[in-house]
């Protein structure tokens, strides 16, 4: 959480936004409550609930892009959603849990990318030794099967001679010069990627059969035939995945929706009964 003051929350603001003087101001005031909120003790604080805030004005204004960078000067999740799709529960519409659930996957992936960033520099270097070896070696005749690699597992490689390992640790050598020259980045080669699962929608949530399913089997993996560039884009992500702590990740992320999290709901005035109406909700 920022530890910025109200004025300087406003002239950061002022640099997107054209006037909504007092909403800035308010906005500015209400984060700046909820830093102090996250300074109190952890039973002091649980006493002490963010106070929402009502932005009333015509389309256009500034109203959705102040809460939007407000949620990016503090790296606060933040989440916009239509109350009209709320009226709707029980034939196409969605029901409130799926607002905290989509606030909750942004802040997982915002909390991701910043492990990510973190382990950049040795995912790059793993990458880089995976994509040598690629290019050093034939190419797998096919992807791997997952029920062969249970029922028999991985054949052993045969064992290399001293002049098979010194011809493959000068080619290592060589590539991996190319490589920092430039000079492979048009190259095609053979990589071996996971076979993403297709995701269910089920009651406005989309989940991955693959998760679903854990441990249970292997993951099934496929060929592509891609240039050596998207290739270390590729294996740059996956050796991240493997450096980051998933656990660590979700934990951080929940506590982060609870606590800085920014739900912006828009279209109320289009569900708001009036005083002189029929009907209404």
């Amino acid at each position: 959480m920022s530890q910025l003051t109200p004025r300087e929350i406003v002239r950061e603001l002022n640099r997107y936004i054209i006037g909504q003087d007092e909403a800035k101001r308010q906005v500015a005031i209400a984060l700046r409550n909820r830093y102090r909120r996250s300074q109190v003790e952890e039973t002091l604080r649980e006493e002490i609930f963010p106070k929402n805030i009502l932005m009333i004005g015509p389309t256009g204004v500034g109203k959705t892009e102040i809460a939007r960078r407000l949620a990016r000067l503090v790296n606060a999740p933040f989440v916009k959603v239509e109350a009209t799709k709320f009226t709707e529960v029980g034939y196409v519409g969605r029901d409130v849990e799926s607002i905290i659930r989509d606030l909750t996957e942004n802040a997982v992936r915002m909390v991701k990318q910043e492990h990510e960033e973190r382990v950049r520099a040795r995912a790059e270097v793993l990458a880089e030794d995976r994509l040598i070896t690629l290019l050093s070696s034939p190419p797998p005749r096919q992807a791997a099967n997952p029920i062969d690699i249970l029922l028999r597992g991985r054949q052993k490689e045969p064992e290399q001679t001293e002049e098979e390992k010194a011809l493959l640790t000068g080619r290592r050598a060589d590539l991996r010069e190319q490589l920092k020259e430039g000079q492979l980045e048009e190259q095609e080669l053979e990589i071996e990627v996971e076979d993403v699962m297709p995701q269910l929608e089920v009651g406005g949530a989309s989940i991955n059969i693959g998760d679903m399913m854990g441990g249970m089997m292997p993951k099934k993996t496929k060929l592509r035939r891609v240039k050596v560039k998207e290739a270390r884009k590729i294996l740059i992500a996956e050796e991240a995945e493997r450096l980051i702590d998933m656990d660590a990740i979700r934990e951080e992320a929940v506590r982060r929706a609870e606590q800085d999290g920014i739900v912006f709901i828009d279209e109320i005035d289009k569900i708001a009964g009036r005083s002189n109406a029929s009907s209404g909700p």
